[in-house]
C-alpha cells in the first residue's frame, strides 16, 4: 500500500494501480470520456487529467499509477483551465442540434459543458458534414456528432469480439465507421448496441420504430398488442428516476394500457415456451446422439455472430425461435383467429432491451404468409420517451396484471433477463423430463453471477451433463475455440451477446454502472426466489396452449410455429 495526498487528504491506496480508479472508490468525481471501467486505460481524451506535485505536465488519472507519496491536485485552476480547452474544441466543430439530439439532456458532453461553465464558442473549427449512416435495421450512426473517443471501437473489438467500425484516415479527416467507410448493414455488426450504450453524444443511436407504434396506435382499424421481456421491469423505473433494481411489472402494465394497447402481454410466458421446446431439443439431442454441444438461439446478436464468424457451429444451435418471435407468432397464428381478429390487422409490439431485435424481427424467416411475427420493436428507452410522450408517470400508476393468455409466466422465464437464466430456466425443465422429479431447490448456483463464463458439472439421473454459460461475444469466443480444438465435455452452452445479459442490453438507460446491473440481478432472482411457480413447465398457461393448440413440444405444429434455420452470412471486410 502507499500513502498518497489527493486534494490536502491523505489516502492509502494500493501502489500500481491506476489513480483514476482510486479516486472514484473515493468518492472524488474526476470527468472522462474516452475511459471505459475495466478496460485498459487509452488515456486519449484528457479529460482526466490531474495535476501531481513535481510533474512538467498534466497526468491523464486513467493511465497514471499510483506511488508513494504523490501528491495530487484533482480540480486546480491549471487543471479545470486544461479540461474547459479540450471540451471547447471538441464543441468547435459539433453540431449546434441539441434540442433535435435523442440524447438531449442525457449527453456527456453537453454536462461537461455545462459543469466547466462553457458559455461562448471561443473557437470555430469546419463542421464534418458526414453522411448519416441508417443502413442498418437497428442503429443510426450520426459521424457529425462523433468526438473521436474511441469508446464504440473498444467495446465492439474487446467486449464483442466484433471489431466492426474502427478508426478511418488520418489527421483532422479522422472518423469512425466500418471498413471502406460503408453502411453498417454490410459489415459484421451483430445490432447488439453496446456501441450505443458506451457512446457519449448522439453520433449512436437506436433505430426507432416510434412514429410506427404511434400511427398503430392511433389507427382504430388495428388490434395494437404489446409484450415486454422479462428484463424490462427491472429496468424502466431508472428512466424516471427511481433506484435500480425495482420491479415494476404491474406499473408498467397499467401504464402500457394507458398508452392505448388493446393487449399487454408478458414475453415471459413466451421465454416459458422457448425453454419447453429447448428442453425437449436438448434431450432429444443427448438421448439420440444429436449434434452437441447445443447452443441457445434467444440472442439475435450471437445468431449473426455464429452465422459470419462460426458458421461451422450452425448446426450446434438450437432451433427455437427467441422468447420475442415465439410470442409474436403465437399472437398472430393462434391468438388472433382465437378472438376472431384478421391476423392482417393485428399490431404487434415487443418492449425490449437489446438493439438486435429491431433486427431480428425484419428477418425474412421471421415471417409467414407476408406477415412477420413481430411488426415493431421499442427498447427500454423508446418506451420511456412513449410514455413522456403521452405524459404518463409510471409512479403513480396503479398496478395491473398483464392479459390472459399470455400473461402468466414462470419465475423461471423471468430469469432469461440475466446472463445464466435461460441455463438455470432449461435445466429445471429438462432435468424433469429426464427424472420425472423436480430438481432439488430450483437453483443452479454455478451458472450464477457475471462472470463472462461460468460452467458445471450436473447429474441427471445418473449421466454427467456438462453446461457453460457466456456473456460477451468475446468470451464465447473462447468456449467456440474450445470446442473447435476438441473439446466434448459440454452438452449445453447459453450465449447472450451483452455482458451480464439483456440487464445490461444494448437497449436498456443509459450510463449504466456495474451496480446497476448487479441490483438488475438481484431483482430477478429475488422474484424467483419469492414465486409460487417456477419452472417453464409448472406455467399452466402454457400446458394449455399445447393441449388446445401446439399439442407437443417438437410435435409438427410446434416445429412449423416455434423453429426457424438460419444461414451463413458473407463479411464486407
Amino acid at each position: 500500500m502507499a500513502t498518497i495526498e489527493v486534494n490536502n487528504r491523505t489516502i492509502e491506496a494500493e501502489e500500481g494501480r491506476m489513480l483514476l480508479d482510486v479516486l472514484s472508490e473515493q468518492g472524488i468525481n474526476v470527468p472522462t470520456l474516452c475511459h471505459l471501467k475495466d478496460l485498459a486505460p487509452s488515456g486519449a481524451c484528457r479529460m482526466c487529467v490531474v495535476e501531481v506535485e513535481g510533474a512538467r505536465t498534466l497526468a491523464p488519472s486513467c493511465a497514471c499509477p499510483v506511488s508513494e507519496g504523490m501528491k495530487v491536485k484533482t480540480h486546480s485552476p491549471r487543471v479545470i483551465r486544461a479540461r474547459k480547452t479540450v471540451v471547447e474544441l471538441l464543441l468547435s466543430s459539433h453540431p449546434d442540434d441539441c434540442l433535435y439530439c435523442v440524447r438531449n439532456k442525457n449527453c456527456e458532453l453537453q454536462d461537461l459543458a455545462e459543469g466547466l461553465g462553457v458559455r461562448q464558442r471561443r473557437y470555430v473549427g469546419e463542421s464534418r458534414r458526414a453522411h448519416l449512416d441508417v443502413s442498418s435495421a437497428s442503429i443510426v450512426r450520426d459521424p457529425d456528432k462523433c468526438i473521436l473517443c474511441g469508446r464504440c471501437v473498444r467495446v465492439c473489438e474487446e467486449v464483442e469480439g466484433v471489431a466492426a467500425i474502427d478508426f478511418i484516415g488520418r489527421g483532422a479527416a479522422t472518423e469512425i465507421g466500418p471498413a471502406f467507410n460503408t453502411g453498417l448493414n454490410t459489415s459484421n455488426c451483430v445490432n447488439c448496441g453496446q456501441c450505443v450504450a458506451v457512446c457519449p453524444t448522439g453520433s449512436l443511436r437506436e433505430q426507432s420504430h416510434l412514429k410506427e407504434v404511434v400511427d398503430a396506435l392511433n389507427d382504430p382499424e388495428k388490434c395494437v398488442i404489446v409484450q415486454h421481456a422479462p428484463s424490462i421491469s427491472v429496468t424502466l423505473a431508472e428512466e424516471f428516476g427511481v433506484k435500480p433494481g425495482k420491479d415494476v411489472a404491474g406499473l408498467m402494465t397499467a401504464a402500457m394500457r394507458t398508452l392505448g394497447f388493446d393487449r399487454v402481454f408478458d414475453t415471459s410466458f413466451s421465454a416459458d415456451l422457448t425453454i419447453m421446446e429447448e428442453a425437449s431439443e436438448l434431450v432429444h439431442r443427448i438421448t439420440t446422439g444429436g449434434k452437441l454441444p447445443m447452443m441457445t438461439s434467444c440472442s439475435p446478436g450471437w445468431i449473426k455472430f455464429v452465422e459470419q464468424m462460426y458458421p461451422d457451429f450452425m448446426e450446434n444451435l438450437s432451433t427455437c425461435k427467441s422468447p420475442q418471435q415465439m410470442l409474436g407468432a403465437v399472437i398472430k397464428r393462434f391468438y388472433a383467429e382465437r378472438e376472431g381478429i384478421d391476423p392482417a390487422n393485428v399490431y404487434s409490439v415487443s418492449i425490449m432491451p437489446c438493439t438486435a431485435k429491431k433486427f431480428e424481427a425484419m428477418r425474412p424467416e421471421m415471417a409467414k404468409d407476408g406477415l412477420p411475427d413481430v411488426d415493431a420493436v421499442l427498447t427500454t428507452r423508446e418506451l420511456a420517451r412513449l410514455l413522456r410522450m403521452y405524459g404518463v408517470d409510471i409512479t403513480a400508476m396503479a398496478p395491473d396484471t398483464a392479459d390472459n393468455p399470455f400473461g402468466q409466466r414462470s419465475s423461471a422465464g423471468k430469469l432469461f433477463g440475466a446472463t445464466g437464466g435461460v441455463m438455470e430456466a432449461a435445466v429445471r425443465t429438462a432435468y424433469w423430463m429426464i427424472t420425472g422429479e423436480e430438481l432439488a431447490d430450483l437453483k443452479v448456483t454455478a451458472v450464477r453471477g457475471l462472470d463472462g463464463v461460468k460452467q458445471a458439472k450436473l447429474d441427471i439421473n445418473g449421466q454427467q451433463v456438462g453446461v457453460a454459460v457466456a456473456s460477451g461475444l468475446a468470451n464465447a469466443k473462447q468456449l467456440l475455440e474450445e470446442v473447435r480444438n476438441g473439446r466434448d465435455d459440454l452438452h449445453f452452452i447459453e450465449v447472450m451477446t451483452c455482458p451480464g445479459g439483456c440487464i445490461n442490453g444494448g437497449g436498456q438507460p443509459l450510463r449504466t454502472n456495474p451496480e446497476a446491473v448487479k441490483a438488475r440481478m438481484r431483482a430477478l432472482y429475488k422474484i424467483d426466489r419469492e414465486d409460487t411457480v417456477r419452472t417453464s413447465h409448472g406455467n399452466r398457461a402454457v400446458q394449455r396452449l399445447y393441449e388446445e393448440f401446439l399439442g407437443e413440444p417438437l410435435g409438427d405444429k410446434s416445429h412449423d410455429l416455434l423453429h426457424t434455420h438460419y444461414q451463413k452470412r458473407e463479411i464486407i471486410g
